[in-house]
This record gives C-alpha cells, structure tokens and sequence, in this order.
C-alpha cells in the first residue's frame, strides 16, 4: 500500500506517523512545499518577541528523523500542482520540473493560507505575515535594518500576539482592527480588560478602522487608514486571517461544503474514496450546533490528520466534531472560551440564556489568588451547556477546558454544579470556579432569583424606571459604583428595606453577585420585584484586576 500526503505540518504530519504506526509496511510519502516538514506554527509570534530564542526550537522534527525513525520518505520544497483521480496519481514540482507519483490513498493537508488586503503597496518591502518559519526570519532580519515603528493589521490571535511581541521588543506597535472589538469570535465585552492590559503595556490600539494603503518609496514608511489617518510606519505585520488552501481539492472535483471547506465525512474521507482530508481545509461538525464550519485550529487538525493517516491505512477511527476551544495569552491576562459565544446563540435563534460569574483562581486565604470572570451560555429550559467564555490572571485554561468537557459530554448546568474536582487551597476552592458557575445557572433555571446580565441592565435602564441597588460596603461604594446606584449595604437591609419603593423594579449588585443574591432572596421573600445583575459591578465593567 502506497499512501501520499500533501502537506506536514500538524495535520499532515500527524496522519504520517500514525499510518505508519498502525501499518509498517506501506510506503508513505509526504510532500511539503516549504522548506521544514513540521513546525510549531503557533510558536511563531513568541520567537518574534524572543520568548522562544531559537528558530531551531520550532522545529518538532526533521526529515532525517522521519526516516530514521518511522521510515518515512519526506520531500520538502516540492510543490503538488495537481491530481489525476482517474490514473490516480500526483503531479509534483520540483525546482521549475514536474513528475508524477501514484498512490493507493491520498491524504490532503495543505492546511491554510494568510489573508492579504488588497490595497496599495502591500507588497512594499517591509510587509510581513506571520505563517511560516521563512515569515519569522524575513521579520527578525527586518527587524535589525533599523525599525522603530511596527503596524500590525488584525485583533485576532496572530495579530495579537505579534503586537505584544514587537511592544516586548521595545518597538513602538499600533494594532489596527475593523471591527469594534478585539477578538472576534468572543462576546464584545471581553475585548475590554484585553484592550487594558495591552495598553498598559504600551500598545497603541485603533479600532474600527481599516488599512488603505500602505506607502513608501523603496520599503514600507507609512500606512493610510480609511478615515484619512496617516501612521508611521517601518514594518506593517498582515494578520487578518486565514482562508483554505483548497485549490488542489478542486481541481480533483473533491465536494466543498457551504462553509468553505472540503466535505468529509467522520472518518475524513472527501467526496473521492481514495482521498482523505484533514486540517484548516476541512469543514468539521459543531458539536453545539450541528452545523457544518470551519475552525482552523492547531488541536483539532492534529486529532483529524492522526485519524486520516489511521483510516487510510485500513484503520476504522472517527471524527466526531468540534467546539472551537481557543486561548490566547496578552501580557498577563488569558482569555479563553469553547463551544458558541452569546451573539451566536442569538443568530441561532436558540432560547436560552447567560450568566457571569466573578471567582478566585484558588483559595483567597492563600497566597496569589488572582480573580477571573467565567460568562457561560445555556440552554433553556433543558440546561445544556452552549459555551462559556473566560478572563482573568490564572486558571482561565483549567477552567474553560473543564466546561470544554462537559459540553462535550452532554452535561447540563446541573451536572456542572455537582463535578466531583481536585482542590487543596493552593489549586483551586472548594467550590471551583466551574462548579461556581454551574450552581449560578442552575440557580437561574431553579427559578431562586431572576437575573439579568450587564447588556441587559443598560437595556433596562434605557427603557424603564428601575432602582439601582449597591448591596456592598460604603468603603466600595465610594471607590467606583454604577453611575445612578443607591447604596444600602446587605449586612444592614434587614433593618433598611421598607425605606424601598414597592412598586418599583429593584436590581441588586454588589463586587461578584454573592452578596446580591442574598439580598435578592430576602427581597423576593418580602415581596419586592427584584433582580440580580450578574456578574455584579466586575462583572459589569469586566475588572479582573
């Protein structure tokens, strides 16, 4: 059996290995187009910074290694240009020269291919992506002719990353993004404590606004924005996005679904039986949603490749979706989410609902604790965990992959608030964050308070006559409150609720929503129409510091 794989990285190089693990007979061939068969792609940002301090530390491993070890023929800088489905071969380039090779299987991983906005001198020297290890050394050598200025286009992961990288660096950085908000496949407000941090650490950050030309004489000196605004600029970094390589697929009529995506079914076979895909170029199913996308991410292009190398091989494995579980690091902070975001939920036209919850990464009696905010979206009335969203100093990771788990699995809210967890005061809490926002929402569905979430309160205070209740200390109080809050600390509304309007509708906040939901459950009980802001005041200005 003869078994080509178009592409290495993490999906190609994946389904290589374990083809060969599982079959030590077949030949297997891999064909890379660039110079290193496999590379740690996301590490490319943190080399720029100098976290990563050498290039050889991307490396994962060689094509003497392959060999050596798996008996694997590696062949780098050679182009596929074309398939033969019929003769049921490969047209491969080779220094300007073509030749063919057949297979019995074929596996697709060509992966992704940057995005590049289409305006005036993009192709200015001095215009980098961040994609490949040759991107990384044009950059660092770039970097050593003199820059003092760097423009990053993109507030995605890439972009990010690489505005903080060039601002550890010592460069002066301006991060430009279309959008509103940072980051958008998370809920607008978590752009908030991002932007902070990043600022704070010296990144100048234009929203809103989109490149209009990049301009210059012989290299890159300045970008054009649309509004008009004129940036210096010594280096512009291109991070928008990413697309499908997946031109290969069709030219071998290969199926593309409605996402963009090869079709493929859960054992990654396309459309042509002897063909296999995996990777950026494949469209997986939501786990949430059911419905067909595309998520290029490192963890789910590593699982598809190691199950396509398995199933080209005789192997019976399956594939049975994602959830779009990311992180990303700025400066100190983390974000991190998994399954669908509340906007999404909203496009959907899925009834359901959202909460915030305000916890410590461990013990506060502990040293270090450091706070963060879990958002999470479920289902009504069933209590299916949708998706769930993350900020804070530590332990975002840990928490997030738990909720990752129990969507997987099916849990409810009511099976998250019961999870049987590790905790000792230097991990965690005895009721763990995760299990802190299960036992909130389940609260909700219980129907013990009514709740609404800080958008919503805006709403609220748009369109209705509403008190505003500060349940904290007048210590907090004086130290930031919500314009229009009337203080009445909850240790003394025992003695204090009759001075409240009845015939008002009350929402009760303090720091987290601990405190608040006390105070709710009394005034529910003594009959006033109350609510609970979720999240409470940090959670209403995302504060996690």
């Amino acid at each position: 059996m003869k078994i080509v794989i178009v592409g290495g990285v993490a999906a190609g190089a994946s389904a290589a290995t374990k083809a060969r693990r599982t079959n030590e007979d077949a030949e297997i061939i891999v064909f890379e187009k660039g110079p290193y068969v496999s590379f740690a792609n996301c590490g490319l940002p943190y080399y720029v910074g100098g976290d990563i301090p050498k290039k050889e530390h991307l490396l994962l491993i060689t094509p003497a290694l392959f060999k050596r070890r798996f008996n694997i023929d590696i062949r780098i800088d050679q182009e596929v240009v074309d398939i033969d489905i019929v003769e049921k071969s490969v047209v491969v380039r080779k220094q300007g020269e073509e030749y063919k090779e057949t297979y019995d299987k074929l596996i697709l991983a060509t992966g992704s291919k940057p995005v590049i906005p289409e305006i005036e001198g993009i192709d200015l020297p001095g215009v980098h992506t961040v994609f490949t290890v040759p991107d990384v050394e044009r950059i660092t050598e770039n970097m050593a002719e003199g820059v003092s200025s760097v423009v990053v286009l993109g507030g995605g992961f890439i972009g990010i990353e690489t505005a903080e990288a060039f601002v550890n660096k010592g460069f002066s950085t301006t991060l430009i993004h279309r959008r509103a908000a940072l980051m958008k496949t998370y809920d607008p407000e978590f752009s908030q404590p991002l932007e902070r941090e990043l600022k704070d650490m010296g990144l100048n950050i234009i929203l809103g606004k989109s490149p209009k030309a990049v301009k210059g004489k012989d290299k890159v000196e300045e970008l054009e924005l649309d509004d008009g605004t004129v940036l210096k600029a010594d280096m512009v970094i291109s991070a928008i996005g990413v697309r499908p390589r997946i031109e290969l697929a069709k030219k071998a009529d290969l199926k593309i679904g409605k996402s963009g995506g090869i079709v493929v079914d859960e054992k990654m076979v396309t459309s042509n039986p002897d063909i296999y895909a995996a990777g950026d170029i494949v469209e997986s199913i939501h786990l949430v949603t059911g419905q067909k996308v595309v998520i290029p991410l490192a963890g789910s292009a590593n699982k598809q490749g190691r199950i396509a190398g398995a199933n080209a091989v005789g192997k019976d494995m399956k594939f049975k979706g994602v959830l779009g579980t990311s992180i990303i690091k700025a400066g100190e902070i983390t974000l991190a989410r998994t399954g669908i975001s509340e906007k999404e939920a909203c496009e959907l036209g899925i009834k359901h609902f959202a909460s915030y919850t305000s916890s410590f990464s461990h013990a506060t009696y502990y040293p270090g604790a450091r706070q963060m905010i879990i958002k999470i979206i479920v289902e009504e009335p069933t209590g299916r965990v949708l998706g769930a969203q993350g900020v804070g100093y530590a332990g975002v990771d840990k928490r997030i992959d738990i909720i990752a788990t129990a969507i997987y699995a099916g849990l409810t809210v009511f099976d998250l608030e019961h999870l049987d967890l590790a905790y000792a005061p230097p991990f965690s809490s005895a009721k763990d964050p995760s299990i802190m926002a299960g036992m909130v929402a389940a609260n909700i569905l219980r129907e013990e308070f009514r709740h609404v979430t800080p958008k919503a309160l805006d709403d609220m205070r748009k369109n209705e006559d509403i008190l505003l209740l500060d349940v904290r200390t007048s210590r907090e109080y004086e130290n930031g409150a919500i314009d229009g809050a009337v203080l009445m600390p909850v240790d003394r509304i025992r003695n204090t609720y009759q001075e409240l309007d009845p015939s008002k509708k009350i929402v009760v906040y303090c720091k987290v929503g601990y405190r608040a939901y006390i105070a709710s459950r009394f005034l529910m009980q003594k009959g006033y129409d109350v609510y609970n802001l979720s999240g409470g005041y940090d959670g209403y200005t995302m504060d996690v510091c």
